[in-house]
């Protein structure tokens, strides 16, 4: 007879389970589960006006739910290794996704923006997988030319001479939420990467340069920018968005109204189940739901910043570099969805990430999370004595 202790059930079931990073699986989880009940909850009342059927969004949602989650598994089953060989080739890819987007025939116009590559019942949206493969690509570039970028000026110059070329296909959409996310993110990207705090002093001056000029050249990106600052000037106008958003938080007070009981969502908020979610989760739940979904977003970003932190421990830096481009992505993108909802930040057409009604947006996400818990797999598996060897090697009995 072994001298051993038999294993309990709770025991043998946690021993079964895969090695993951299951509090991130949570964190995502729960957005996800939260948001596909709060698009329900917003996008019923101009659902039922506008196609006679409450339930148009949310059976949509469901299904973009459905193929989100499929695409993280896909991904997830992915060696790194081929993301990193395929970077250039995916970002090009996108490239030629953007210019698809400005053919007329092919696109599909929302609201004054051409943004969708209009395939039967599939819209393409190629800014969102922009957002991916950028990453992926200035990740591959900074390992490829580490002692150029943080050496020469025209080690940064390069690579963000693509972006600025991806971008500029992007506003000519025009999408400048997204633009100013994806420069964002490559900027943090490089500056990781090493760059000489001169170099990149400057590059930073001349992105907010041109992103300024964007914003003073169009009158109503202008009119966004001041109308924020004091809503309730012109509440009917330029002001009207966020002076409803601000009006749901108020009635919100500290737990809110109820699930389903909010009334800004009834014709006054504009955007109610995209861009303006989380006035929508203001006013249903109040300040304790609005913080709740914060503090999930910001618990996401520190475990992406754990994983990448890990790899570069391990001598992985594709994967370290991977992992804070999309923790840096998926944060900004809430910070100033946040920013814009509670008036912080001028309006901006961004969605919440893994949240907002949006099936481009929420696959792109799903995405980064696949890559993400792939990349934290493949660290599990590391053998101790290959600490500071390129790529994972797996411990095998």
């Amino acid at each position: 007879m072994s001298g051993e202790a038999p294993l309990r059930p709770r025991q043998r079931r946690r021993e079964r389970l895969p090695d993951a990073d299951y509090p991130l699986l949570l964190g995502v989880a729960f957005l996800l589960a939260f948001g596909f009940v709060m698009v329900c909850s917003a996008s019923m009342p101009i659902a039922d006006r506008t196609y006679g059927d409450p339930f148009h969004f949310a059976i949509r949602d469901g299904v973009a739910l459905f193929f989100s989650l499929s695409a993280a598994v896909g991904v997830f089953l992915v060696s790194v290794d081929f993301w990193e060989k395929k970077g250039t080739f995916l970002f090009f890819m996108g490239v030629v996704l953007l210019i698809l987007v400005l053919v007329p025939g092919l696109s599909r116009t929302a609201n004054g923006a051409t943004r969708w590559i209009h395939l039967g019942p599939l819209n393409i949206q190629g800014s969102e997988f922009m957002k991916f493969v950028a990453v992926i690509y200035i990740s591959g570039y900074l390992v490829r030319r580490q002692r150029e970028v943080s050496s020469r000026l025209s080690g940064f110059l390069k690579p963000m001479a693509l972006t600025v070329l991806a971008s500029s296909l992007i506003m000519a959409q025009p999408d400048f939420g997204t633009t100013a996310i994806l420069l964002a993110t490559v900027l943090g990207l490089l500056f990781l990467g090493g760059v000489q705090v001169l170099h990149f002093g400057m590059l930073l001056g001349a992105v907010s340069s041109a992103l300024a000029f964007l914003v003073i050249l169009e009158p109503y990106r202008l009119a966004r920018v001041s109308s924020f600052l004091n809503p309730f000037d012109d509440p009917f106008k330029s002001g009207f968005q966020l002076a409803q958003a601000l009006i749901a938080f108020g009635r919100g007070s500290w737990t809110g109204v109820g699930l389903g009981n909010g009334i800004q969502k009834e014709f006054f908020l504009p955007e109610a189940h995209t861009d303006f979610l989380l006035a929508v989760i203001g006013e249903e739940f109040g300040l304790l739901g609005t913080l709740a979904v914060v503090a999930v977003f910001a618990f996401i970003v520190w475990r992406a910043f754990q994983i990448g932190a890990r790899a570069h421990q391990a001598g992985w830096p594709f994967a370290a570099f991977v992992a804070h481009g999309f923790g840096l992505g998926i944060g900004l993108q809430a910070l100033v969805n946040v920013g814009v909802n509670v008036g912080l930040l001028p309006t901006k057409g961004l969605t919440l990430p893994f949240m907002s009604y949006g099936s481009n947006s929420l696959i792109v996400a799903c995405m980064s999370i696949g890559l993400l818990l792939r990349i934290d797999r493949d660290l599990r598996g590391m053998t101790p004595d290959v600490k500071g060897v390129r790529g994972p090697v797996w411990a095998r009995a």
